[in-house]
């Protein structure tokens, strides 16, 4: 009897017969259990909404995060939205144009959840200037009471704009409120921040849709309206991710097309799209009932799991066709080939369940463990992305492993001698390419193949090490460089000297230190100038520059007087008179932020401004005290009698910029032992599997070879190595194990049998290897439409998937071998 016809059913272990009795001894029990979990899980799903959320993206527990939280509600959080209202003509001073700015800032204040005493614009009372007359000090609004441009029979005249222009300078709000080329002006909006333990939390879709109606309304072929915000790009990132349903279509398509091609079967395709639509449906009712919703940020979960559903479907549906047409493995001549007989679908169909039950189950508990490895990283939305896709993984070991080869229990194929055929043609076409790779499992061939492979290691190791940890491009990453948001952001960012991106560092002192303690206030401006000078920052604000001006005031606006008074009495009369929402101070002077405002947010400028903090710090000696509040510790001494006024701490850091290099930091402390932990769960699922530790690295190399050639993409496509690009490299790795495991689990049939290993490798290659080939191109297809999404992650992430499928791949089919000659059998005859 030929061993080739017995190995794929020989005699199942109590596992295999318990599993065996339980699913095809129950089929009609199986399907209908099958059946009302998919109802249930269709209701479930059917509730889920866009759920996105600002304090998801961070990182709560580090230190900056803990700063951002004790200053939230003294000086706003990082979630401010900037409206920009520019003047076609390059010149605001006009009545059109004070009327829409007005009504816009107006308007605002309707947005929901909008913080009206941080609102500010040149029409808000908050803004105002101070200037020196012969008296002392006048001041008063930047926009005088008798200017009311939207008053019927109101006529504005040119004297009335200079009135404004000149307070517009005195307020010192040229760059920040006004443009520098007075072509526009903007309003600022900060929302109320986010606190779900009380209830507050913010509908970033509806803000974002309120924000374009007051684009809508107001922009035209005068007047251009530019907003940038989270809120803003939240909101254009979910109506981006709205074609992803569409994208979504066409991978199915595309999909059953090619199993189609491959199976020349209706059902088998229809079967395989079938099975992995349905663990796609039950991951989304599993969020629903875990509490999650769809964060925008997550949107392409779906298509991983549908991708990894469709991969193992297509591993048992090659089983099982093996098993129908020819009984057992597909091995030998045609002759051969022809001579056996087929079985019935129910035993085709178990014989495939108890060949592939162990390597596919041991292949998706890897994946379910390389996206848990993420759980690393403290950030709400990596906690619910990794949740998501592991129980979409785990589902897909019920809906792959159990329902489809009960549903192919039940498969009746027409044409049964037609499709028979037509798989030998498969079989036996392909025996010449089969050959030749065959002798990369030879000694000679195999050293070569591996020394080649330590060489791309080494450089794409040393090239990959480039990739940025944050963002590497301006802009929002998530959004095309030619999209709306990123327009108005280059806009916003060439006509003032700020943008959305700031980075603010908080002052703590002694209460009342800014009126009492010019050391403090001498050191803070001291850092002002220190970072005003560092490339990347554009402009800085500091309560000690404020006061600078007040002093020059009180002496009849000398600019030589533009300095810190030393004595205490003069430092309390230039500093008393700011108010709370300044935003220069808390109620008690007891912190003070420094704002700077960034050029970008890229990585290197973030680490470039953040390292320049830590630098003054430690060569001024200046306390940085970590998550321990300073200002309440002075407080405490004060009140004892002890505490001196001159103790200063500069805490990093609020502001959105705060956040992402929170973020960038935890990225890069997990990086590598996300991979060693992601790797490490690979092996010892392949060594429980195989039983062989050399199997196991066998496995497991070829991975970490991916893994470094796809961060060299990532440099050379400027992506840089975010909580959404983590996904990828998981799902790379969880991917390319599938490859691997299936291809060894035919070898060690095949060796199991008294084969050599290239004669196991052979058969492997003509019985899986077309399977594996169909595979990483319907995978590849289907992520490669993703290039022409409107969303530029989506589109990176179709690239670098469409990568990590193909290559992975090739890397099973060429590295696997080798180092199986010279791991398991280096001496071994053929």
């Amino acid at each position: 009897m030929n061993p080739s016809a017995n190995t794929s059913h020989s005699a199942p272990g109590f596992v295999h017969r318990l599993a065996e009795k339980l699913v095809f001894g129950n089929r009609l029990v199986v399907l209908v259990l099958f059946l009302l979990i998919t109802l249930a899980m269709t209701y479930f799903a059917a509730q889920l909404k866009v759920d996105a959320g600002f304090k998801k993206q961070i990182p709560l527990q580090h230190e900056y995060m803990q700063t951002f939280l004790d200053y939230e509600r003294d000086f706003g959080g990082a979630n401010r939205v900037l409206i920009a209202v520019m003047d076609k003509s390059g010149n605001m001073f006009n009545q059109p144009f004070f009327q829409t700015m007005e009504n816009i800032t107006k308007d605002a204040k309707t947005i929901d959840s909008v913080d009206d005493a941080r609102l500010r614009s040149i029409f808000t009372p908050n803004v105002r200037f101070v200037e020196v007359v012969e008296d002392g000090f006048a001041g008063g609004n930047v926009i005088p009471a008798n200017f009311t441009p939207n008053e019927p029979g109101f006529e504005a005249t040119q004297a009335q704009f200079d009135i404004i222009r000149a307070n517009i300078e005195k307020a010192n709000i040229v760059g920040r409120l006004v443009a520098k080329d007075f072509s526009g002006a903007m309003v600022w909006v900060d929302l109320v921040p986010e606190d779900a333990e009380h209830g507050v939390k913010l509908d970033y879709n509806n803000i974002s849709h309120q924000l374009d109606a007051i684009r809508a309304k107001y922009e035209n072929e005068h007047t251009t309206v530019a907003i940038i915000g989270f809120a803003k790009m939240v909101g254009d990132i979910t109506d981006g991710a709205r074609s992803v349903i569409w994208f979504f279509l066409i991978t199915i398509a595309f999909t059953w097309l090619l199993l189609f091609l491959y199976s020349s079967s209706v059902k088998l395709a229809s079967l395989t799209v079938f099975c992995a639509l349905i663990a796609v449906l039950w991951m989304l009712g599993m969020l629903r009932l875990l509490g999650f919703g769809i964060d925008p940020m997550n949107m392409l979960t779906p298509f991983l799991i549908f991708a990894i559903a469709v991969s193992h479907g297509e591993q048992m549906i090659n089983r099982y066709r093996g098993e129908i047409f020819f009984g057992g493995l597909e091995e030998g001549s045609v002759e051969e080939l022809r001579a056996r007989h087929g079985v019935d679908a129910r035993t085709a169909a178990t014989r495939a369940f108890r060949a592939l039950l162990v390597p596919g189950s041991v292949a998706l508990i890897a994946g379910c463990i390389g996206f848990a490895t993420i759980l690393i990283i403290p950030i709400r939305i990596i906690f619910e992305l990794a949740i998501t896709a592991t129980v979409g993984v785990a589902i897909t070991i019920l809906t792959d492993l159990i329902l489809l080869p009960v549903l192919l229990s039940f498969c009746r194929l027409r044409n049964l001698e037609r499709k028979r055929e037509y798989r030998l043609r498969q079989l036996t076409k392909f025996d010449k390419i089969w050959t030749f790779m065959a002798r990369f499992s030879r000694p000679v061939p195999a050293a070569i193949i591996i020394l080649v492979g330590i060489a791309m290691w080494f450089f794409a190791s040393q090239y990959g090490h480039k990739v940025m940890i944050g963002d590497a491009q301006k802009g929002v990453a998530e959004l095309r460089p030619e999209a709306r948001y990123n327009r108005d952001a280059v806009l916003i960012s060439d006509k003032f000297a700020l943008g959305v991106d700031i980075l603010s560092v908080i002052a703590e002192a002694a209460p009342s230190a800014c009126t009492s303690s010019y050391p403090v206030m001498e050191t803070i401006d001291r850092f002002a100038w220190h970072m005003r000078n560092v490339e990347g920052v554009a402009q800085v604000m500091t309560l000690p520059m404020a006061a600078k001006i007040v002093a020059a005031g009180w002496n009849e606006g000398n600019i030589r007087w533009r300095a810190l008074p030393r004595d205490g009495d003069t430092l309390r009369q230039v500093t008393q008179g700011f108010e709370t929402d300044s935003g220069l101070l808390n109620a008690d002077c007891s912190a003070m932020p420094i704002m700077m405002f960034l050029t970008d947010h890229r990585a290197t400028t973030i680490d470039r401004v953040v390292g320049a903090v830590k630098k003054f710090r430690e060569d001024n000696h200046i306390w940085s005290g970590g998550n321990v509040n300073l200002r309440l510790q002075l407080a405490e001494a004060a009140k004892a009698g002890g505490a001196p006024s001159d103790q200063l701490n500069l805490r990093l850091a609020t502001g959105n910029v705060g956040v992402l290099a929170a973020i960038n930091d935890k990225v890069r402390d997990v990086d590598s032992m996300m991979l060693y932990l992601l790797y490490a769960a690979v092996f010892v699922m392949c060594l429980l599997s195989f039983r062989n530790p050399l199997a196991a690295l066998c496995i497991v190399l070829p991975l970490v070879l991916v893994t470094e050639l796809g961060h060299a993409l990532m440099v050379q496509l400027d992506i840089g190595k975010k909580t959404n690009t983590l996904t990828v490299i998981a799902l790379g790795v969880g991917i390319g194990v599938d490859y691997a495991i299936y291809i060894f689990a035919r070898m060690r049939e095949s060796m199991k049998a008294g084969r050599t290993l290239t004669e196991s490798y052979f058969g492997a290659l003509k019985t899986t290897g077309i399977a594996i080939f169909y595979t990483a191109l319907t995978l590849a297809v289907g992520v490669g439409t993703w290039v022409f999404s409107d969303l530029k992650f989506q589109a990176d992430m179709g690239v670098m998937l469409t990568f990590m499928f193909v290559v992975n791949m090739i890397a099973a089919m060429v590295f696997l071998p080798a180092l199986c000659r010279w791991l398991l059998r280096p001496f071994e005859k053929g």
